[in-house]
């Protein structure tokens, strides 16, 4: 079993403000892994240290960023995606479905600017909120995962200063 301690970066809904993305590797030097759930708004290729999926804003040309990806970081298996394609109604338990078919316990989805933290039978669903803007009267927002063995931790860090 994998006892190291990951940390793992999440955002989604930058719309184009790229230098919030420099700013939160500086502001987690110690982060394993940079994750973007979509509506990223500028060239993917700038940015070496973050995995992308595409949202419904992402029209970059030549960029190859994926509607959906699986990444392994320890124990754990994570399913990413912007989640646009997903029908509103029911949005979470099908995000929690789709998670399963790949063998994730975590999703990490964006698209409603709306951050959350919530467990779904086994599956634990993130979204990081919006960088840009939210639809749900917080400050604009980020995750972060903490994943040692099984263990999770998910928090949410507001940004009152962008």
């Amino acid at each position: 079993m994998d006892k190291k301690r990951y940390k793992v970066v999440v955002v989604s809904d930058s719309h184009g403000l790229s230098g919030l993305l420099d700013q939160i590797v500086k502001d987690n030097p110690d982060a394993d892994l940079f994750i973007h759930c979509g509506d990223l708004e500028d060239n993917p290729l700038d940015f070496n240290r973050w995995l992308f999926v595409r949202g419904n804003n992402d029209f970059f040309p030549g960029d190859t960023m994926p509607m959906e990806r699986t990444i392994k970081v320890g124990e754990h298996r994570i399913y990413v995606a912007h989640s646009h394609r997903v029908s509103f109604v029911n949005r979470e338990e099908q995000l929690v479905r789709i998670a399963r078919s790949y063998g994730c316990d975590i999703v990490c989805f964006g698209h409603t600017h709306c951050s959350m933290i919530k467990r779904m039978h086994d599956v634990l669903l993130v979204n990081p909120g919006s960088l840009w803007s939210s639809r749900d009267g917080k400050e604009p927002s980020y995750a972060i995962l903490y994943l040692e063995g099984m263990q999770v931790e998910a928090e949410l860090r507001f940004e009152s200063e962008w």
